[in-house]
């Protein structure tokens, strides 16, 4: 009895399948990566990665590298992330 006191709705197959979601800090750092910048420190941090894993004892780090290009492109990104954010 109480089924029939309860309304059934049932969504259509277009409206049940959800939107995929897109992380746009992700795409953003897509874009900022292929700007010169960022491509600049990303060889030098690539120098620097081949330059470490070709010696077999270093006490180099491409740390310095790495955090420069990771400033660099969060600098980038962070100018539009919040515009895109819901």
């Amino acid at each position: 009895m109480a089924e029939k006191l309860v309304p059934v709705v049932r969504a259509d197959e277009e409206e049940a399948e959800e939107e995929e979601l897109v992380d746009p800090q992700q795409q953003l750092r897509e874009v900022c990566s292929q700007k010169p910048d960022a491509q600049n420190l990303w060889s030098k941090y690539q120098e620097c990665n081949n330059r470490v894993t070709s010696r077999s004892k270093t006490t180099e780090t491409c740390e310095e590298e790495l955090i420069d290009y990771i400033h660099v492109l969060d600098k980038c990104v962070n100018k539009d992330l919040f515009k895109r954010l819901k």
